[in-house]
């Protein structure tokens, strides 16, 4: 499969792959998470060739995560910035570390923690439920087809739909 074909996908996880585009967009984003602003500071920590790390910053900007603005301190010199499209990335890079903190740094120990600005102890990523507030896990969610979905896999089989789809056919909502 092509990149592209990620983005014609009617998910939300292959069209969020089909943006980032693949693990040097990851990595530019976690140093804007941690300061970085310049082409410089970016060519500087990841060691990424000029083109390419035009090419991924020009796509971010492209698809609104990143914004580029004239430095204040040099005018010769652009900033990136992360917009509000960008900072929703936030959960996503913090359980990228996460579970790469637990599961590949065997042995190494840990690089560095997270700090909660307001109590200052060190603190690890949770999903909670956006209404009842308790944590889950991947066996307290279930997923259904919304309107929407229903109203495009219409007359399709179940094996035309999960091509479609990229992934097995939730089951029906039952509101």
């Amino acid at each position: 499969m092509k990149k592209a074909d990620h983005a014609e996908k009617f998910c939300p996880i292959a069209r969020t792959l089909a943006v980032l585009e693949d693990s040097w967009s990851f990595l530019i984003l976690r140093n804007a998470f941690l300061g970085a602003r310049r082409f410089s500071d970016f060519e500087r920590q990841l060691g990424l060739t000029r083109h390419l790390l035009s090419a991924r910053l020009g796509a971010l900007v492209e698809h609104g995560i990143l914004r580029k603005t004239a430095s204040a301190q040099d005018q010769r010199a652009f900033d990136y910035t992360l917009t509000e499209k960008g900072l929703a990335l936030y959960p996503v890079i913090v359980s990228l570390s996460e579970w790469g903190r637990a599961h590949t740094l065997e042995g190494d120990g840990p690089f560095d923690y997270i700090h909660a600005t307001g109590c200052g102890a060190p603190m690890r990523p949770q999903l909670c439920c956006s209404e009842c507030g308790e944590p889950i896990g991947p066996h307290d969610v279930s997923v259904s087809a919304s309107f929407t979905l229903r109203e495009r896999l219409a007359g399709l089989t179940e094996e035309a739909a999960e091509r479609e789809l990229g992934y097995p056919v939730p089951a029906v909502e039952s509101v």
